[in-house]
């Protein structure tokens, strides 16, 4: 229990006790009425079977999500339009395209806010109000809008990704060049430091760190938007559709295996920048000066 095994093993056992008891809850009224309706004597061992193997449950049992991703991912070609292999792929695609885009937009617009006071008094406040407005009231306008000047598919899920991962990253990247000590800035000037030098040689370094943190949160929130893009279209692939075409028929299964599916792709890509990140601060000289403290 002194490393991380214990702890996640214990958490992880302690959600499938509760997904397994709210399973039981949730399901059981339906089954009860049915044997009440069929005349059925039941006890609650069998109420418990049943409410773990129901066709289409309310909430599904974890065995019954995990015999789904089974069957969707290994059990189908990665070409077919019922592998989650496929799905993933499409919404992937929208969220590195939309992922680049929004940490190309942050990082631009907290270099111009941390030099130019004007765009820190103007631009920021309306940088911190453009995330009040809920994702889910936005998509279908960029959809339609976006749509009418003939850009369809993998384009408006991207502008959707970038719209929410932008935030964290300009917001930690702000925070990052304004990191450096007064009297590191100051030794700067007295070296009469170019404000590109200071640039490269201080608020750049400083701000990695903050950079990568606000990256493992973006790359998060950009499947999110991804997902939510796929929504209002009515697409024909992507998780997102998987979920659309699960609500329309009742398959609970398959919208939990798709939400399943997408915590897996959110852990991997946030462990990809995580990797990322490990591999850029040891090259700067940061992993071996921590080892050395």
């Amino acid at each position: 229990m002194s490393g991380k095994a214990g702890p996640v093993g214990l958490m992880l056992l302690l959600i499938l006790v509760i997904w397994y008891a709210g399973a039981v809850y949730l399901n059981a009224p339906r089954l009860i009425d049915g044997y009440e309706r069929s005349d059925t004597e039941w006890t609650f061992s069998q109420l418990t079977d049943d409410a773990w193997a129901m066709e289409r449950p309310i909430l599904p049992a974890p065995h019954q999500v995990l015999v789904e991703l089974n069957k969707t991912i290994f059990g189908k070609k990665i070409t077919s339009k019922r592998s989650l292999i496929y799905h993933s792929w499409v919404t992937i695609s929208s969220t590195l395209l939309g992922f680049v885009l929004g940490t190309s937009l942050g990082m631009l617009l907290a270099v111009g806010i941390v030099h130019v006071k004007a765009l820190d008094k103007s631009l920021m406040p309306w940088v911190i109000a453009s995330q009040t407005i809920p994702i889910l009231a936005i998509a279908p306008m960029i959809i339609v809008v976006l749509g009418a000047i003939g850009l369809t598919g993998l384009v408006p899920k991207s502008i959707i990704s970038m719209y929410l991962c932008f935030f964290p990253v300009t917001i930690g990247m702000v925070k990052g060049l304004r990191s450096p000590d007064p009297l590191q800035l100051d030794l700067m000037r007295t070296y009469s430091s170019s404000t590109s030098q200071v640039f490269w040689k201080l608020r750049w370094p400083s701000s990695v760190p903050f950079l990568f943190a606000s990256l493992k949160v973006a790359i998060a929130i950009s499947l999110v938007g991804a997902i939510v893009g796929e929504l209002p279209t009515g697409a024909q692939a992507g998780i997102g559709a998987r979920l659309l075409v699960g609500s329309y028929y009742g398959q609970t299964i398959q919208i939990w295996s798709a939400l399943v599916m997408a915590s897996i792709l959110a852990g991997l890509l946030v462990a990809l920048v995580g990797v990322a990140e490990k591999f850029v601060l040891r090259r700067m000289g940061v992993a071996q000066t921590g080892g050395a403290g």
